[in-house]
């Protein structure tokens, strides 16, 4: 898919959103109704989900910036003042009811969910086949939920919309509803989907492997651990996917959808507008934006993190760069990409791969010889010696401190911290700050709530 599409823009435009509240549903009516009919027309509509998660508001930038630069691991290099003062506040969870970043993380997520939302409710009338019809619902399902669990993580109590309408529903739910829906949605999709795909021009769509593995965290996220370790060992049992021998293996564009992918969010270089930015975000001193000054949210690691990997663990040397020397130069190194113009890079984002699936599962069965021995997979990999009960520490600080080093950079540490109850004492030591500073949610954007008519509230601290 990455090779072979260019996505069409001319449906897509018809998702344009009404003024009074954000992409919850398409302007036209009247352009929806004649435009969805044809096996093409569906084929355009389902490929512009997929271009959902490559929006700024979503996994294109501020996924990132509302997940990892929230987290212990990397730290707004930008500094306080100017392009970057809405970056200090994500980092030091400071009043940030009216940036940028939260209004556009806002409204791309709502576009996807609009442009899904379309596609399901338009589908069974249309001349697409049967097959098709079955594999498009399952995309959208999944890319509607990925969407939906990332809102609730970031905000919470959201607007759940979920069929195409003109009459937009502002109603707020709490998470654990939106979280409810998803589990729905994911079960319904599941059967709808290949476990892999025979032809080469569909390699990064949605499988049944990504399904449950995002089922299975979604039910951790509820703290339902019995659904989510059935919902994991579905992956593992499917012989689908391995861990790759070598860390290293994991990353850059020739290491793209291997036997450890699950699900990839797929970029391609070339002047198209199709490149991803993240060597611009992970590894600013050999970007050509400029830093900050040039648009770009850059996020060193922080000293903390580098603390976090125990002498021998080879995913170090994998993942990020020292240079002790002065001046100290140290970057990620997951994202390096070859490019001739700067937020064009050919790197993926990994949202799901099958180390995840093992940890998950060792975090679902809880403390024994089965969840040490998923974790020491993982382990085993990295050179490092196997853990036991007799290890020092809580198991869930075990969970927490393999993860860290696992998917370091990768958008899972601040949702880990909050799933494993650990975000206000991890994150208030960190920064020096009273746990009650510490949020668990973000604030709504403000002019969400200024033209919602008093429909939509802001999230209370």
């Amino acid at each position: 898919m990455k090779k072979n599409i260019l996505y069409t823009f001319l449906i897509l435009l018809q998702f344009s959103c009404a003024k009074e509240f954000t992409e919850l549903a398409p302007i036209s009516d009247r352009s929806i109704q004649s435009a969805y009919k044809t096996a093409t027309d569906f084929e355009v509509a389902v490929n512009g989900t997929y271009d959902a998660l490559q929006l700024s508001g979503t996994y294109g930038k501020y996924y990132l910036v509302l997940n990892e630069m929230r987290s212990d691991n990397v730290y707004n290099g930008g500094g306080s003042g100017g392009i970057a003062s809405t970056l200090e506040d994500i980092d030091l969870f400071k009043e940030i009811a009216t940036a940028t970043e939260l209004s556009t993380s806002w409204a791309d997520s709502y576009k996807g969910i609009a442009r899904c939302n379309i596609i399901l409710d338009k589908i069974d009338q249309s001349t697409v086949t049967d097959a098709l019809k079955k594999r498009y619902k399952g995309e959208a399902l999944y890319i509607r939920s990925l969407l939906y669990y990332n809102l609730a993580v970031i905000f919470g109590n959201i607007p759940l919309q979920l069929t195409y309408s003109t009459a937009v529903d502002l109603t707020q739910v709490p998470a654990s509803q939106v979280y409810d829906q998803i589990i729905k949605d994911l079960i319904i999709a599941e059967p709808l989907l290949p476990a892999k795909y025979t032809l080469a021009t569909d390699v990064g769509r949605v499988t049944t492997g990504a399904v449950t593995t995002l089922l299975g965290k979604v039910y951790l996220t509820k703290g339902d651990k019995a659904n989510a370790a059935i919902a994991l060992n579905k992956v593992v049992t499917s012989k689908s996917y391995s861990l790759v021998a070598d860390y290293a293996k994991l990353w850059g564009a020739a290491n793209e959808n291997g036997a450890e992918s699950i699900f990839e969010i797929q970029f391609k270089t070339g002047g198209q507008g199709e490149g991803s930015g993240y060597l611009e975000y992970f590894a600013a001193v050999l970007g050509r934006s400029g830093g900050a000054g040039g648009g770009n949210a850059s996020m060193p690691v922080t000293p903390d993190m580098l603390a976090a990997y125990t002498p021998g663990d080879l995913r170090f040397t994998k993942s990020i760069y020292r240079n002790n020397k002065l001046p100290d130069t140290t970057y990620v190194i997951k994202y390096l990409s070859t490019q001739t113009t700067s937020f064009d890079g050919d790197n993926n984002w990994v949202v799901a791969r099958y180390a995840d699936v093992l940890l998950m599962l060792a975090e679902a069965v809880g403390e024994g010889t089965e969840g040490y021995g998923y974790i020491n997979q993982v382990r085993a990999r990295a050179g490092l010696a196997a853990i036991s009960a007799a290890t020092p520490g809580t198991y869930t600080e075990k969970l927490l401190a393999e993860r860290r080093v696992e998917f370091a950079f990768e958008n899972q540490r601040w949702q880990d911290l909050l799933r494993l109850g650990a975000a206000k004492t991890v994150m208030s030591k960190f920064l020096s700050i009273p746990t009650t500073s510490v949020r668990s949610v973000y604030p709504i954007p403000q002019k969400e709530i200024d033209v919602s008519n008093g429909k939509i509230v802001q999230n209370t601290f």
